[in-house]
C-alpha cells in the first residue's frame, strides 16, 4: 500500500491511496476461503471446491464485498500510520481500479484538533442550593389531597363555578353549518377551569344550573390541528345534566394510609423527599451550565467545519419541530416533514442557533480529552442500566423497548454519549472547587437557557469586534 498526502491546510487532509493488485487478489482469496464452507458445487464436496474454481465462478461477485473491506482497511491504516484521527467518516473517492489492476482512491477528511486542557484545579463554581420549606410540603401536600378528591352531586341546587366537575350533552356546528366528529357528545365530563376545551368554552359554563340550556359560542384557535375549523367560529349547544363538586379529603393519618403510608408523617417525609430531589436535580443542573460555560470560555479550539454543520442541522431540526408541533397539536406526528426546508427561522436566529452548535462542539471536544486523559469510559452494566431506565419510561412496552435496543446496537451506543458526559462533569467537579451557596427556591427553579444566553451573549461580543 503506497500513500501520498496531497493536502493538508488546518483541520482538512486529503491522501491518494495505492493498493496494489496482489493485494486484492489475496483478500480476495482469503474472502472465497471464507465461504467456501457453505458452498456446494457438482464433482467436489461441501467445503472442498478448489480456490480456482470458486474464483471463476464467485471472483467478481466478493469482489465488492472485498474492495469495501480492502478500502476500509487500508484507509484505517492510512489514518493511524500518519497519526490522524478523523472527525467525521472520511470522504473516498475511487480514482482507477480495473480487475488485475492496482486499485487508486482518494480519502478526504477533516480531523480532530489538537485541545489544550486548562487546570481543571483552578475552576471556582458556586452551588446554590435551596431549603424545602414547610409551607412548600403543606402546598404539596394541599395538590395531592386535591387530585385525590371525589366529586359528588351537589345537594342543593346552586349555579356552576369553577373546579365543578359538569355532566353535558352537546352539539356543535361551525357557522357556516359544519358539523364534523368531535363537536357532538353525550354525558361528556368537564372540570370548570381546568382548560382542557377551546379557550372561552368553559368560561360561558359558569354560573348555570341543571337542566339549563346554554349555547356556548367559541372561535377555533387559528393553529387549530384539525385544519377545516382552524380559525372557524362555532355555536355548542350544550345541556347540563348534573354538577359534581369535588369534596376534597381531610390531610390526616388516614389519608396517608390510603396512599400507601404508615401515617400523615411518612407521608410528609416522602414528600419532602421528592421535593428535595427536584432541588437536587435543579442545583446539578446549575452546576453543570456554569462548569460548561467555564470550560468554554477558557478553550479556544479550531472546529471542524463538518461536526458543527451536522449539530447545527441537529438543533435547527428539533427547533423546526418544536414549533411544528406546537403550531398544529401534538396529534399530527408528521416525522417525515423536512422542518429545515420549510424553516420560518431569521437570519438572526439562525445566527444564534450556529452560535450554539459551535459551542456544543467546542464543549464535546473537550470534554472527549478530558475523558480520553484520565481513562473514563462508560461500563456495559451502566448501559443496562439506563437501558432498563429508558424502558421503565414506557410502562407496559417495557418488552418492545428492550428489544428494540437488543437489535440495535446504534440505539444503544446513542445512550453512551449522556452517561460518558455526566461522568466526566463528575470528574471535574471533583477536581474543582464547588462553594455552596443557599439561593431561593425561586432563584434555584428559574429556568434560564444557559445556552441560548451564552449565545446571545457571544454574538453581541463578534458584532462589537466587527
Amino acid at each position: 500500500m503506497n500513500v501520498k498526502v496531497l493536502k493538508k491546510e488546518g483541520l482538512s487532509c486529503e491522501m491518494e491511496i495505492t493498493v496494489p493488485a496482489n493485494d486484492i487478489d489475496t483478500a480476495t482469496d482469503a474472502e472465497l476461503k471464507r465461504i467456501s464452507a457453505d458452498i456446494t458445487m457438482p464433482g467436489f464436496r461441501k467445503g472442498h471446491v478448489p480456490l480456482a474454481v470458486l474464483k471463476a465462478k464467485y471472483g467478481k461477485a466478493v469482489l465488492g464485498d472485498v474492495l469495501e473491506k480492502v478500502v476500509n482497511d487500508s484507509t484505517a491504516k492510512a489514518l493511524d500510520d500518519n497519526k490522524i484521527k478523523p472527525a467525521l467518516q472520511p470522504k473516498v473517492e475511487v480514482k482507477t481500479f480495473d480487475e488485475g489492476k492496482d486499485l487508486v482512491y482518494t480519502v478526504s477528511v477533516e480531523t480532530l484538533p489538537e485541545v489544550k486542557v486548562m487546570d481543571l484545579k483552578s475552576i471556582k463554581i458556586e452551588k446554590p442550593v435551596a431549603k424545602v420549606a414547610a409551607d412548600v410540603v403543606q402546598k404539596a401536600l394541599d395538590r395531592i389531597a386535591e387530585q385525590n378528591g371525589e366529586p359528588k352531586e351537589i345537594e342543593k341546587p346552586r349555579a356552576s363555578k369553577t373546579g365543578d366537575l359538569l355532566v353535558i350533552d352537546f352539539v356543535g356546528k361551525t357557522d357556516d353549518g359544519i358539523a364534523l366528529p368531535g363537536m357532538t357528545a353525550t354525558d361528556f365530563n368537564i372540570r370548570l377551569g381546568s382548560n382542557s376545551l377551546i379557550p372561552g368554552f368553559e368560561d360561558q359554563l359558569v354560573g348555570h344550573k341543571v337542566d339549563d340550556k346554554v349555547a356556548v359560542k367559541v372561535t377555533f384557535p387559528a393553529e387549530y390541528h384539525e385544519a377545516s375549523l382552524a380559525g372557524k367560529p362555532a355555536t355548542f349547544d350544550c345541556a347540563i345534566k348534573a354538577i359534581k363538586e369535588f369534596t376534597v379529603p381531610a390531610i390526616d393519618d388516614d389519608f396517608a394510609k390510603k396512599l400507601g403510608f404508615e401515617d400523615l408523617n411518612a407521608l410528609k417525609k416522602a414528600v419532602e423527599g421528592q421535593v428535595g430531589s427536584d432541588y437536587t436535580r435543579a442545583t446539578r443542573m446549575k452546576v453543570k451550565r456554569a462548569l460548561l460555560d467555564v470550560l468554554d470560555e477558557n478553550h479556544k479550539v479550531e472546529l471542524p467545519a463538518g461536526m458543527v454543520d451536522l449539530e447545527y442541522k441537529a438543533i435547527v431540526q428539533q427547533v423546526e419541530a418544536e414549533a411544528h408541533a406546537k403550531a398544529h397539536g401534538d396529534h399530527e406526528h408528521d416525522h417525515d416533514h423536512n422542518h429545515e426546508h420549510h424553516s420560518h427561522l431569521s437570519d438572526e436566529e439562525k445566527e444564534e442557533l450556529k452560535v450554539i452548535a459551535e459551542r456544543r462542539v467546542r464543549l464535546g471536544l473537550v470534554l472527549a480529552q478530558v475523558g480520553q486523559a484520565n481513562n473514563i469510559t462508560v461500563e456495559d452494566g451502566e448501559l443496562q442500566r439506563a437501558i432498563f431506565a429508558e424502558a421503565g419510561r414506557y410502562p407496559g412496552q417495557e418488552k418492545m423497548v428492550l428489544d428494540y435496543y437488543r437489535k440495535n446496537r446504534n440505539a444503544i451506543e446513542s445512550l453512551r454519549a449522556p452517561i460518558f458526559e455526566e461522568k466526566v462533569v463528575d470528574f471535574i467537579l471533583e477536581l474543582a472547587t464547588v462553594t455552596e451557596k443557599e439561593v431561593s427556591v425561586d432563584d434555584l427553579l428559574k429556568d434560564d437557557d444557559a445556552e441560548a444566553d451564552n449565545a446571545k451573549a457571544e454574538k453581541k461580543s463578534v458584532k462589537k469586534k466587527k
